[in-house]
C-alpha cells in the first residue's frame, strides 16, 4: 500500500482567508488538534513575516506532539543579499523546526516583473537558499510557486527551476497551482512531462488552490501521478477561493483510492477537527462540506429515506461514522412515513408503518409546512410536536399573555419593555407577572420570559440563545408577509433549534422562544429520570 504524507497549512495559508484571524492561542490549539488527527506536517507560519508566527514556534515547543512535525515557512533569500545575511532564512533557522519549507518563483512573469531579476539569478537564489538550509535542518521542502502557470508559458524554465532545487538537495519538490486555474487534464499532462524530465528518483508533492473548483480533484490526480505529499487546509480555507480541502482529500485517499495516510488511524476525528477549526475562527461550520458537513449524510426525500432504512449504501457513498459524522433524516413537505419512523426511532419511539397515528403526524407536518413552518433545523419543535400528537404533550408552563412596548427617547436611545403572564404548571398553577427591558422587542420578551420561569425552574439559567434568524415568506406582499423565526439554543454541549411562524414577528418569535424553553425543561426532566 503506497503512503501519502499529509502536509497541513491551515495555520499559514489558511489564515490568509478572508474573515479568518487566528490568535496565538488559537494556533496552538489547532496544532494540537491536527496532531490528534495524525497529519504528518503542520506548517505553523512564516516566522520572518510577523511576531505572532515567530512566537508560535517558540511556544509550540512546550507541547509534546505525538505524531506531527512542525514546519516553518519562508521565501528564498532576497536578491540583494546572500543566504548568510538574509534575515528571512535566518529567522527560519531560529524557529528551530525539524522541517523548513521555502518557496521560489518558477514562472518567468514573476521573475521578470515581480522580482525584476534575470532568469539565471533566480535559479541561483533558489539553489543557494536550499544549499544553505539543508545542512542545518532535517528536511527542506521547496514550493515551486506558480509552477503550472510557469510551465504553460515556458516549460523549459519551469523544469529548470525544479531541477536546480532538486540538485541543491530539497527533500521534496512541491508543484504549486498557486492561481488555482489548472484543470485536472492539464495537470496530468504537465506532471507526465515533469516525470519524464526528472527521472524515477524524483520526489514531488502537490499544493493546489481552488479558484477553478478543482483543488481536491487536482490533488488526487497528482497522487495518482506519483505525488507522495499533499498540501492543503482543513475545510479548504485559504486566500481567494481557498486551498485543497484536506477533509475531502484524506478520506478519498484512504477509503476510495487505497493509499495509506497516518490520518487513517484517527479518521473518526475528522468531523470533530473540521468543526473545531471553524469554532476557533468564530465562523459557522458550512453544512454542505463533503464528508464532514451537517448535511453530508442528510436525507429528505421519502423515497431516499425508505431506501436508507433498508440499506444505507443506497444513498450514502460511505458510512458516516467512519469520518465521525452522523446520518440525519430531515422532515419536510417531501417527507413520507419513513422519515417520521426514522426520527421517532431517534427519540426512542417505535411506529408501525400502517399506524393511524403515523399517518396523522405526517399529515400535520405537511399542513404546517404549507403554512410556512420548516423543521429541518428545528428538530426540537418537531420532537415536541410528535409528543403532542401522541397525546403526551410536554408542557411545563403556560404563557397566558405578553405585551411589548418599544419607545424612543430624546437622547436617541431606543428602549423595549416586555411584560408576561405565565402560569406554572399549566392550567392549575401559580401565575407569575414579570417585566423586563431589552435591546429590542424580542430581546425584552426573552428576558421577561426567562425571568418568570427561573423562579420555578432555576436550570433555565444554564440556557442561552445562540442564534436568531428571521425569514420573510412568500405570499402576502411587503410588510404583511408571514415570517418564520428560527432560534438556536444551547445548554452545555447540547444545541437545539425551534421555529415559529406568523404575520406578526413578535408572535413568531414568542412561539419559537416558548418551544425553546419547553425543550430545555423536557431535556432536564428526561435526564433526571434517567439519573433516578
Amino acid at each position: 500500500m503506497k503512503k501519502v504524507e499529509i502536509y497541513d497549512t491551515t495555520l499559514r495559508d489558511g489564515a490568509q482567508a478572508e474573515e479568518i484571524s487566528f490568535s496565538l492561542e488559537d494556533k496552538i490549539r489547532i496544532a494540537l488538534k491536527l496532531d490528534e488527527l495524525k497529519v504528518d506536517y503542520i506548517e505553523g507560519g512564516w516566522p520572518g513575516s510577523n511576531p505572532k508566527d515567530f512566537q508560535f514556534f517558540k511556544e509550540i515547543k512546550d507541547y509534546e506532539l505525538k505524531h506531527a512535525r512542525i514546519v516553518a515557512f519562508g521565501s528564498t533569500h532576497h536578491p540583494k543579499k546572500t543566504p548568510e545575511t538574509d534575515e528571512n532564512l535566518n529567522q527560519l533557522l531560529q524557529a528551530k523546526t525539524p522541517v523548513v519549507t521555502i518557496f521560489g518563483k518558477s514562472w518567468t512573469v514573476h521573475v521578470k516583473e515581480a522580482l525584476k531579476i534575470s532568469l539565471e539569478k533566480n535559479l541561483e537564489i533558489i539553489e543557494n537558499s536550499i544549499r544553505y538550509l539543508k545542512p542545518k535542518v532535517e528536511k527542506v521542502f521547496f514550493d515551486a510557486e506558480h509552477f503550472f502557470d510557469g510551465f504553460k508559458e515556458d516549460p523549459e524554465y519551469a523544469i529548470e527551476v525544479i531541477k536546480r532545487a532538486w540538485k541543491a538537495g530539497a527533500d521534496c519538490i512541491v508543484l504549486c497551482d498557486t492561481n488555482g486555474g489548472t484543470l485536472p487534464h492539464e495537470l496530468r499532462e504537465i506532471i507526465k512531462a515533469v516525470k519524464k524530465e526528472m527521472g524515477k528518483e524524483f520526489v514531488f508533492g502537490i499544493h493546489a488552490h481552488n479558484d477553478s473548483d478543482c483543488a481536491v480533484a487536482n490533488s488526487l490526480e497528482a497522487v495518482l501521478m506519483g505525488a507522495t505529499q499533499v498540501q492543503g487546509t482543513i475545510n479548504g480555507i485559504g486566500e481567494r477561493c481557498g486551498n485543497a480541502n484536506l477533509c475531502s482529500i484524506i478520506p478519498n485517499l484512504v477509503l476510495k483510492m487505497g493509499y495509506y495516510c497516518s490520518a487513517k488511524e484517527s479518521l473518526q476525528k475528522l468531523t470533530q477537527v473540521s468543526k473545531y477549526v471553524f469554532e476557533m475562527a468564530n465562523l459557522p461550520h458550512p453544512a454542505r462540506l463533503p464528508f464532514v458537513g451537517r448535511a453530508a449524510f442528510a436525507h429528505k426525500g421519502g423515497v431516499h429515506v425508505s431506501a436508507v432504512l433498508k440499506a444505507p449504501r443506497t444513498y450514502e457513498h460511505i458510512d458516516p461514522t467512519i469520518v465521525g459524522n452522523t446520518r440525519r433524516v430531515l422532515v419536510s413537505e417531501l417527507s413520507g412515513k419513513s422519515n417520521i419512523i426514522y426520527k421517532a426511532r431517534e427519540l426512542g419511539i417505535e411506529f408501525e408503518l400502517e399506524s393511524p397515528l403515523l399517518t396523522k403526524i405526517v399529515e400535520e407536518i405537511k399542513k404546517l409546512e404549507a403554512e410556512g413552518y420548516e423543521f429541518e433545523a428545528a428538530e426540537a419543535s418537531l420532537e415536541l410536536l410528535i409528543y403532542t400528537l401522541m397525546g403526551e404533550p410536554k408542557q411545563y408552563f403556560e404563557l397566558l399573555s405578553y405585551r411589548v412596548i418599544d419607545s424612543k427617547e430624546n437622547s436617541g436611545a431606543s428602549k423595549s419593555e416586555a411584560t408576561v403572564l405565565v402560569r406554572v404548571p399549566p392550567g392549575v398553577g401559580e401565575v407569575e407577572h414579570t417585566a423586563a427591558l431589552g435591546y429590542g422587542p424580542v430581546h425584552a420578551l426573552d428576558n421577561a420570559l426567562r425571568k418568570a420561569l427561573e423562579r420555578f425552574y432555576p436550570s433555565i439559567k444554564e440556557m442561552e440563545l445562540e442564534d436568531y434568524k428571521v425569514r420573510v415568506l412568500p405570499g402576502l406582499p411587503g410588510t404583511a408577509s408571514k415570517v418564520r423565526v428560527l432560534i438556536i439554543s444551547k445548554s452545555g454541549h447540547r444545541k437545539w433549534g425551534t421555529v415559529g411562524v406568523s404575520t406578526d414577528i413578535l408572535e413568531a418569535s414568542c412561539k419559537a422562544l416558548t418551544d425553546s424553553y419547553t425543550y430545555k425543561l423536557f431535556l432536564d426532566k428526561r435526564r433526571n429520570k434517567k439519573g433516578n
